[in-house]
């Protein structure tokens, strides 16, 4: 069965590649899952499909800011776990299921899933996820690819920016920093526009992003 074409990860790899960031991959295992896998009661999307069908985990520019994936290999199912904590710790405190697939490394930020929202071919959007004190959630992509192209746009920028040599990725934070390439994904702002985002959008912070990102204050 032919896999997905992801040309958001590859971008993503080249970019790592040619601007020397840290780039940590593992080989998938032997029998990766299928797109809509129920894992823990929640059908797996098929672009993290397509991404366990190539790898077993990553960690993108881990020396800069860093975005990494779940494991799930033939040794260790890093993703299960992960979802089994966030059903147990956070769900809850959030109105709209989640499933949860990577984070940052050294902090407790999620990028996740919502499947509630799936397109017709099953590709959910991905939000990323705040759990300090209050949780909530800021929709950053139409699906998990868009997700990676537009993270090595923002890896692009942030080597560019002028403090960069100065602050690192504190000069240019992701997501906040980059409304501006998020809104490129018209699907995105399109999902946000039609309200479909409206229960995930729980404060007063969420929607001022949503609000960035369609280019409508009253949102």
């Amino acid at each position: 069965m032919k896999q997905m074409d992801l040309p958001g990860l590859e971008r993503l790899l080249e970019v790592c590649q040619r601007l020397k960031r840290t780039l940590l991959t593992t080989p998938p295992g032997g029998s990766p899952p299928l797109a809509g896998t129920r894992i823990l009661g929640h059908p797996l999307d098929p672009m993290l499909a397509a991404f366990y069908a190539r790898f077993g985990k990553a960690m993108f520019a881990a020396d800069v800011a860093g975005m990494g994936l779940f494991q799930l290999d033939d040794t260790v199912n890093h993703l299960e776990a992960q979802n089994r904590q966030w059903q147990s710790d956070y769900q809850e405190q959030l109105p709209v299921p989640l499933f949860v697939f990577g984070g940052e490394p050294g902090m407790a930020y999620y990028y996740a899933t919502v499947p509630g929202l799936a397109d017709a071919e099953g590709r959910q959007p991905v939000v990323r996820v705040d759990p300090y004190e209050d949780p909530f959630a800021l929709p950053i992509a139409s699906d998990v690819d868009h997700l990676f192209d537009s993270y090595s746009r923002y890896l692009e920028t942030l080597m560019a920016h002028p403090d960069y040599a100065d602050y690192g990725s504190a000069a240019l934070t992701f997501p906040r920093g980059i409304p501006d390439i998020l809104a490129r994904d018209e699907r995105l702002v399109r999902l946000l526009r039609s309200g479909r985002f409206d229960p995930v959008l729980t404060n007063d912070d969420c929607r001022e992003w949503a609000a960035q990102l369609t280019g409508s204050p009253g949102h």
